[in-house]
């Protein structure tokens, strides 16, 4: 795991810890209580416990705890391309990458992501499923970027490529939304508009996709996608913005039960994660 904050169980409870090395500070005070007050409070939070001693966790939790998950959408090229060709009004997506107001939508409170590496779902009533691997960026309550952290935002192309009103049933379901462990500082994270994005799908042993992107790829900057998150609705505890996925896999592809995604993002950290259905069965 990377250096950086993670929540955890410490003695029975919930906590918020900064991770250096092998060893593990606890902090005083939650995340949400920590992006409230904003990023310099945060660092001098972070700071102060790095001088306490080590601490025990028994298990890794979500890393948000009362914070929305809001996305970005059509910010690659390669996005904009495959939503022209999965959809039966593709123009809709071309308009989208050149406006001046992005596409962004609520992904999933808090209560809605599930522990780093959980099985993430595909829905039993579609054919057609793809990992979405993004670069999230960690928010506090005055905009500013704290933090980073690898996301895979499921989505369901044969749902949304139907109708894109349909895009809260292709975007939003139980366990559609898997975030990494550690939230990357953005202090120690230096710049990351040039990453890397790695995702592979394995399937039975064997890998039946990978693929690369740059955040570097990105039409449209972080501040950008910041700045019309902030517009006109507020977030008083933070929030997280998934900012787009430039990987989509072939049109013969989508994911089954049974596969395992593994998403990386050079100097952020690993996301790694099975797949399933309800009902067990392959598409």
């Amino acid at each position: 795991m990377p250096d950086g904050l993670r929540r955890v169980v410490i003695d029975g409870a919930a906590r918020l810890a900064v991770a250096r090395g092998d060893d593990l500070h606890a902090l005083d005070g939650s995340l949400a209580a920590l992006l409230a007050a904003g990023r310099d409070s945060l660092h001098a939070a972070v700071d102060r416990a790095l001088e306490t001693e080590p601490v025990v966790a028994t298990e890794v939790l979500a890393p948000v705890d009362e914070q929305e998950v809001w996305a970005s959408g059509v910010t690659y090229r390669r996005s904009a391309t495959a939503r022209v060709e999965e959809s039966s009004v593709g123009d809709v997506y071309e308009m989208v990458y050149e406006a001046d107001r992005p596409e962004l939508f609520l992904k999933a409170p808090a209560i809605r992501v599930p522990r780093p590496g959980a099985p993430l779902r595909i829905r039993a009533d579609s054919g057609w499923d793809v990992p979405e691997p993004e670069l999230a960026l960690v928010l506090d309550a005055q905009a500013q970027i704290v933090g980073y952290l690898v996301a895979d935002d499921v989505s369901s192309r044969a749902i949304e490529g139907a109708n894109p009103l349909y895009l809260p049933q292709a975007k939003i379901y139980d366990d559609s939304l898997g975030l990494s462990d550690t939230i990357v500082l953005a202090r120690d994270a230096g710049d990351v508009t040039g990453a890397a994005i790695e995702v592979a799908i394995d399937r039975d042993g064997k890998r039946v996709f990978e693929g690369a992107t740059s955040v570097s790829e990105m039409k449209r900057s972080f501040d950008e996608l910041v700045a019309a998150l902030f517009a006109e609705l507020s977030h008083p505890v933070g929030a997280v913005l998934l900012t787009g996925t430039g990987v989509v896999p072939p049109d013969e592809l989508t994911l089954r039960h049974g596969d395992r995604v593994r998403i990386a993002i050079d100097g952020i950290g690993t996301l790694e994660h099975d797949v399933y259905r309800k009902d067990g069965q392959a598409p």
